[in-house]
């Protein structure tokens, strides 16, 4: 049995996908299933686009194409990077899995310098409007600056003007690169978005019960309810990736611990907010810190009022 596997074509979206493909062959083989995975290489908009993606990002650019694709047969399953994914799941499309999570924090990459000995004035680049909001929230006498591109695009930058660049370390591990890392930010210090370092793989739900069942075993419950917290803040607070909106879950037995952040643009202002509940009802502790934000004027910072 042969399966396609829905892809973008860059490097860290390939090896994310190989690293799935991989395992659920793996999965196969121990239940005694001859299953091989090959790789589809999908063209999005955010691939041919070189524009700023803060407004494209909020409809899911780098997700469309591919589900395009999925439901046209193109390909039998998908791997996303889940914070890319808009909050509501179409029910045409399954969520099979969400497989155990990589490193959550985000990365300060320079050419030696920690985020406390960055000289004022500095010249940061990011992608991500919350990262942007976070590092001025640290360091108010830096500059920020938007950047595209793949890591190693990203990376280039720092010798082409810019002192230092913030990227997920999920990303640099999966690629082998963690060592590129200057310094990883705690989680307390500059909390994540929302399902940062959780990949999800989708499917239709339709598909053949013998693979598709492969498929979900790799569902970790602990992952999975992390990230359903997180992005229920997202969804009361209507918020999309381009949001400064950020969120980390953390699951320790039965009990579920979620802070958020909401920063304005710039980093002057924050509201944050810490619950706890069963991960069962992961949901619900999302959804209930989610309104104690906007109830405290989330939806002002959001929108950049100082």
């Amino acid at each position: 049995m042969k399966l396609r596997l829905g892809t973008r074509a860059s490097e860290l979206a390939r090896t994310q996908s190989g690293m799935v493909a991989r395992d659920i062959e793996a999965a196969a083989a121990a239940r005694g299933i001859d299953l091989t995975v090959e790789l589809v290489h999908i063209t999005t908009e955010g691939d041919v686009n070189r524009a700023s993606l803060v407004g494209l990002s909020q409809t899911g650019v780098f997700v469309n194409a591919l589900r395009d694709a999925l439901l046209a047969d193109e390909c039998d399953l998908l791997v996303h990077s889940l914070k890319d994914i808009p909050v509501e799941q179409p029910a045409e499309i399954e969520l099979a899995a969400v497989p155990p999570r990589e490193d959550v924090r985000d990365a300060l990459c320079t050419l030696g310098a920690g985020i406390d000995d960055l000289p004022a004035g500095a010249l940061v680049g990011t992608g991500s409007p919350r990262r942007a909001a976070q590092v001025l929230a640290l360091r108010p006498d830096l500059r920020v600056e938007g950047i595209r591109g793949n890591v190693d695009t990203r990376l280039g930058k720092l010798h082409d003007g810019f002192d230092a660049v913030v990227l997920a370390a999920a990303g640099l591990s999966r690629l082998g690169r963690l060592d590129d890392a200057t310094e990883l930010f705690a989680p307390e210090a500059m909390v994540p978005a929302p399902g940062q370092g959780a990949l999800s793989i989708e499917i239709r739900p339709d598909a053949d019960p013998e693979w598709a069942d492969v498929v979900r075993s790799l569902d970790d419950a602990d992952t999975r309810a992390a990230v359903i917290a997180e992005r229920a803040v997202l969804q009361v607070l209507e918020a999309g990736c381009a949001a400064p909106v950020a969120a980390h879950a953390t699951v320790d037995g039965a009990t579920l611990t979620l802070h958020a952040r909401v920063v304005n643009t710039a980093g002057t202002l924050a509201l944050n907010e810490t619950a706890s509940g069963p991960a069962a009802q992961a949901a619900s502790v999302g959804r209930r810190i989610g309104h104690t934000l906007l109830g405290r004027g989330a939806g002002r910072l959001m929108g950049g009022t100082p």
